[in-house]
């Protein structure tokens, strides 16, 4: 399974600009093949190995600086990525858009960021979005808590308020898809 540049320079940016005096022995934590691609350039466009690239650091940042608490660390770099990637001209779009078409949108982006995955709005109304990742060829809790933190703050750049996500289904636990259940005010 394979990772998305932009998915990989998410990670590395959210450590180097939140810890940035400890930027370096967190590459030096990680085994090589992980130092290597995050000593390197990571650019966007290209394709990296899942465990290389975001589960391995995505380790070595929880144990770090979040108490080995992998799933808030994946949840926080989640976070992270949404507030960096939806500035600018985005920014404008979030603002009027409707949650519901954010999180469609959000699915297709989900899927040109991991493959092979698929991800798709299982239901949706005024103040609730329930979304199913129905293809993940190597489920992973830290790319699930990852997701549910960047839909957590896609919703709230969307000005909804409260917003609460639940992952009520996992992939990683057997279930047949990982379910996120969105609600807000």
């Amino acid at each position: 399974m394979e990772a998305k540049g932009t998915a990989v320079k998410s990670l590395k940016d959210f450590v180097e600009n939140n810890y940035k005096s400890q930027y370096n022995n967190w590459i030096k934590s990680m085994p090589e093949s992980s130092q290597e691609i995050m000593k390197g350039g990571v650019f966007a466009n290209n394709w990296y190995p899942m465990n290389d690239a975001i589960i391995d650091p995505s380790k070595a940042v929880a144990k770090m600086f979040f108490n080995n608490d992998v799933k808030e660390a994946a949840f926080q770099m989640g976070r992270y990525s949404a507030e960096i990637g939806l500035k600018g001209v985005y920014k404008i779009f979030i603002m009027i858009a409707k949650p519901s078409y954010i999180m469609n949108r959000a699915n297709r982006v989900f899927q040109s960021y991991y493959s092979p995955s698929n991800m798709e709005v299982f239901s949706s109304n005024d103040n609730e979005i329930i979304t199913h990742i129905t293809k993940f060829a190597e489920p992973s809790s830290i790319v699930e808590y990852r997701i549910a933190g960047w839909k957590q703050k896609a919703l709230e750049l969307t000005h909804c308020r409260n917003v609460k996500i639940n992952i009520t289904k996992s992939l990683t636990k057997g279930d047949k898809v990982t379910e996120f259940t969105m609600s807000w005010d």
